[in-house]
């Protein structure tokens, strides 16, 4: 062997030393030593030119040197801090309060770009209490069967007055107030379940019941409300003796809530017969759940103390306050009609009312505080009400889409046998078990007391849009049927409601471009936001030390993860550490991957584009893509995991888990192929694709399993559509179409009967009755069987049957 090759082999083992070391992130002085060792026995055994070794020890000298801090921190540090600090965004007030709020849970380790998984699995299931359990078979059952949705939408466009007494008398506004204070005391999840039930059946229902239940007066008292406030309102609302609302929304500042112009200025005024230091408040509000029947109005506006009468600021930014709405110069009552939903919602205005200032949530201690309040509870609530409806609706419409395409028939077949309708039904169910996973999975977090503030903001997005897929789907395999409106469509108001969902909370797509992203990048980072915040320290020598550890750390991080990046898929990840064996374990594996594909395109987009990555909304918005799917992968195979790993819904994790992490793949592609630094992309796509995009989505034949699994009355189907409302009663066409799909399935060999009669000419007839009558006839069927094939046929007729109504009918309001 010659000595070049030689010298080449061992350059060879130096580099796959170093990359080692990275991949396994070992910390910088044990690196150090390793390397210094092997670059040593090179010297000796490699018989290299004396010029290659002196400039391989001219490099290990630059990494010892980053040893020895106080000549790292002068030479190295200071200059890159000076430089950080030209380069650093500016991060308003407003935006601060939502980086800083809640809590980094799995979103951290998935940015880490080596997760560990034993974070996650060992989390336990989310379970229901006894008095839980008791109240979603009870009550909520109850008030599912007392909900007629035509009657709701068509002819009241409210709630019936009965509906509206069960609710305040049974708690369902106070599902989360402490027993103490009269309420129920229900976990996230178990409000995520309520909320779900509720949703199958009544949009307006599942909308009046969680908004008590979000964000709002109920929530901002408990963790932010005087002993006063919370003795005075708490007990009136969680017996419903108040009904609450929180306006936030305003004309000129919807999304960019932090700029709404309603304001209070503190001043001298009279209240009940005497003079005190007060507010005086001037609002205009819209869209505010709940506001045309509010007795107390929760108000979000901008404080300002001109005379300085209860501190030295002239101006206390957005603060929060409760007002009863009987209070002189507030204006309630009138209605928004949100597309066909009218659950109670409107505009409120504000002329010159002077309240005291105990009046602002939590005293005038709080004045100010009320961006940071509010940003502190959406950081957990956004991850219940809306994903928990999307939940509902999405497991209504593949059970009811699922039974139907089953018991419907065209050509002489049921409509499920046709490839184009089978991949709608795999598609609906693969995300509804996504939907699922992540509110059961997210919700145990909540339990454990985390406020994920980007899984929330995931959710919120990703649920309410799988839901909209999931309701155009379901129009799709329905046709006709789902399109005319009437007391027998089980999905038309339904689907108009989607966008509903879609606007509030942060509209859909402020959420996509500006938070997952945008929030995680700083939020989720192990790096980021520490050195943002060692930048900003006024104390020069500790902010150079704190900055220098965690620059360096960073570093070492980047390296890492491109070393893992590209080592992960060369080997198609297969050689990568995860929890579980078996079926499932690749998939581990690929979130492994992209984990630190996505960690690698974080930091060196950051690092590029600077502040620039902000206002490059489309490449941010990928990144947030690629995170949103790790993230929902992750979460199908824990709660797969919870469940028990049931053999039977392997269908469903596997194409949920297909579907998703093929997103990374096609998302990271994109953002690669838009990147403006060509050379740095090309760079990039070397480390995150050496060998191509070899990641595919789902197969027909995975989706065909999904169809045989939702058109028959399976473990599976019941499994994926469960806490939804399924009695088979008159006015629930869900609980009948289960009823007739289970039929269709008893009567299958009595089909196969007539279809072989028919084969052999035995019976002629074209319509089913007629085909029934010859088999009588001709002693294929019995008259017990024929019976029961009547009944079926009656059944379904019934069920595929439209509304139709004379001119006059059509009028809203009319029975």
């Amino acid at each position: 062997m010659s000595a070049f090759l030689i010298w080449i082999l061992w350059f060879v083992a130096l580099v796959a030393v170093g990359l080692t070391l990275a991949y396994r992130r070992v910390d910088l002085k044990t690196s150090t030593l390793i390397l210094g060792f092997a670059l040593l026995a090179c010297t000796l055994f490699s018989n290299s030119h004396w010029l290659w070794n002196l400039a391989l020890w001219a490099v290990f000298g630059g990494l010892v040197s980053l040893n020895l801090p106080n000549f790292r921190r002068e030479k190295i540090t200071a200059p890159l801090l000076k430089i950080f600090k030209t380069i650093l965004p500016s991060i308003s007030s407003t935006e601060r309060d939502a980086l800083e709020a809640g809590t980094v849970w799995w979103d951290g380790e998935l940015f880490s770009g080596q997760p560990d998984w034993s974070k996650l699995t060992a989390m336990p299931a989310p379970t229901l209490s006894t008095d839980e359990q008791a109240f979603l078979d009870g009550p909520t059952e109850t008030l599912c069967a007392m909900l007629n949705d035509w009657q709701i939408t068509h002819e009241l466009a409210d709630l019936p007055p009965e509906v509206w007494t069960y609710i305040k008398e049974n708690g369902f506004f106070g599902m989360i107030i402490p027993r103490h204070y009269g309420g129920l005391e229900f976990s996230p999840y178990a409000v995520a379940m309520v909320l779900a039930k509720l949703a199958s059946r009544s949009a307006v229902a599942s909308s009046t019941v969680g908004v008590p239940n979000s964000l709002g007066p109920a929530e901002l008292l408990l963790h932010y409300g005087t002993e006063a406030q919370k003795d005075h309102y708490l007990p009136r609302l969680a017996s419903g003796d108040e009904i609450p609302c929180f306006a936030l929304t305003a004309p000129r500042a919807g999304s960019d809530a932090s700029a709404i112009p309603d304001s209070g200025i503190i001043c001298k005024g009279e209240f009940n017969g005497e003079e005190i230091v007060g507010i005086r408040l001037n609002w205009d509000k819209r869209y505010i759940t709940l506001a045309p029947i509010a007795t107390v109005l929760g108000l979000a506006f901008k404080l300002y103390d001109p005379e300085h009468l209860i501190g030295d600021k002239d101006e206390y930014v957005i603060t929060a306050g409760l007002i009863p709405t009987d209070t002189k110069g507030i204006t309630i009552g009138r209605r928004h009609f949100p597309l066909n939903t009218p659950f109670q919602n409107g505009p409120t205005q504000g002329k010159d009312v002077f309240v005291p200032l105990d009046y602002i949530i939590g005293g005038p201690e709080r004045a100010g505080q009320g961006w940071r309040m509010l940003m502190e509870q959406l950081a957990a609530g956004r991850a219940v009400v809306l994903p928990s409806n999307a939940m509902g609706g999405g497991k209504a419409a593949i059970y009811a889409s699922g039974a139907y395409a089953r018991i419907r028939k065209q050509f002489n077949l049921p409509i499920s046998r046709f490839e184009g309708v089978g991949e709608v039904l795999a598609r609906m169910a693969g995300e509804t078990y996504i939907v699922t996973a992540a509110v059961s999975v997210t919700c145990a977090a909540l339990c454990r007391g985390e406020k994920p503030a980007v899984p929330s903001a995931i959710l919120k997005y990703h649920c309410t849009e799988m839901a909209r897929h999931i309701a155009n789907d379901a129009m799709d395999v329905h046709g006709g049927k789902g399109i005319m409106l009437g007391p027998e469509n089980y999905l038309g108001r339904g689907y108009q409601a989607i966008p509903i969902a879609i606007t509030v909370e942060g509209a859909n797509i402020l959420t996509r471009s500006l938070i997952i992203f945008g929030q995680g990048a700083i939020r989720c980072h192990p790096f980021v936001l520490k050195e943002m915040e060692a930048a900003t320290d006024p104390d020069y020598e500790r902010s150079l030390q704190e900055f220098d550890h965690q620059l360096f750390g960073h570093i070492g991080y980047a390296i890492s993860n491109a070393a893992r990046s590209f080592f992960l898929a060369l080997t198609h990840a297969r050689l990568s550490t995860v929890p579980h064996s078996g079926a499932l374990s690749r998939y581990y594996q690929h979130i492994n991957r992209y984990s630190a594909a996505f960690a690698l395109a974080s930091d060196v987009s950051m690092l590029t584009l600077g502040g620039e990555l902000k206002r490059r909304e489309s490449l941010s918005s990928r990144l947030g893509d690629v995170f949103s799917a790790m993230y929902l992968a992750s979460m199908v195979l824990k709660h797969f995991d919870n469940q028990g790993c049931p053999e039977d819904d392997l269908p469903l994790v596997e194409w949920a888990c297909r579907h998703l992490l093929y997103e990374a793949q096609e998302k990271l592609h994109v953002f690669l192929r838009n990147f403006p630094y060509r050379l740095v992309a090309g760079l990039l796509r070397l480390l995150i694709f050496p060998r191509g995009r070899m990641y595919f989505p789902p197969s027909d034949a995975l989706g065909q399993q999904i169809v045989d699994l939702v058109t028959h009355p399976t473990e599976a189907r019941e499994r994926l559509c469960a806490g939804i409302y399924l009695t088979n009663e008159p006015g629930n066409p869900i609980g009948q179409l289960q009823a007739a799909l289970e039929a269709t399935e008893a009567a299958s060999p009595l089909e196969d009967k007539l279809r072989e009669a028919a084969r052999s000419g035995v019976i002629t007839a074209s319509d089913p009755l007629g085909k029934i009558a010859q088999a009588v006839e001709a002693g294929v069927l019995t008259a017990e069987e024929a019976a029961g094939l009547v009944a079926l046929d009656e059944q379904v007729m019934t069920l595929i049957a439209v509304d139709d109504f004379a001119s006059t009918e059509l009028a809203a309001g009319t029975p």
